[in-house]
């Protein structure tokens, strides 16, 4: 559970500063949707095998509860790491 909390906040911070880079007004224009789809693709690369990738709390909410017994016990993970992750994010 430690790893996955970890991967969550790391990715969700990464994700986060991939994108305010990269729509900052000093970026060059056009680019930004290309550097946050090939972010995001690497992060789902990368934490699927871990988590099977939430860095959005709203689509793990909606799985977890058709999902089945465990899913909803662990939902607090995919609140807290995403937004805690968010949070490290806006601050680097």
């Amino acid at each position: 559970m430690a790893a996955a909390f970890l991967c969550e906040v790391v990715l969700t911070a990464v994700f986060l500063i991939v994108i305010m880079g990269s729509t900052h007004g000093k970026a060059p224009a056009g680019f930004a949707p290309l550097a946050i789809g090939l972010s995001l693709t690497l992060i789902h690369l990368i934490s699927i095998p871990v988590t099977n990738t939430s860095v959005n709390p709203a689509r793990s909410t909606a799985v977890a509860f058709f999902a089945g017994s465990g899913a909803v016990s662990q939902l607090w993970l995919f609140w807290v790491a995403p937004l805690l992750g968010g949070a490290i994010g806006g601050i680097i």
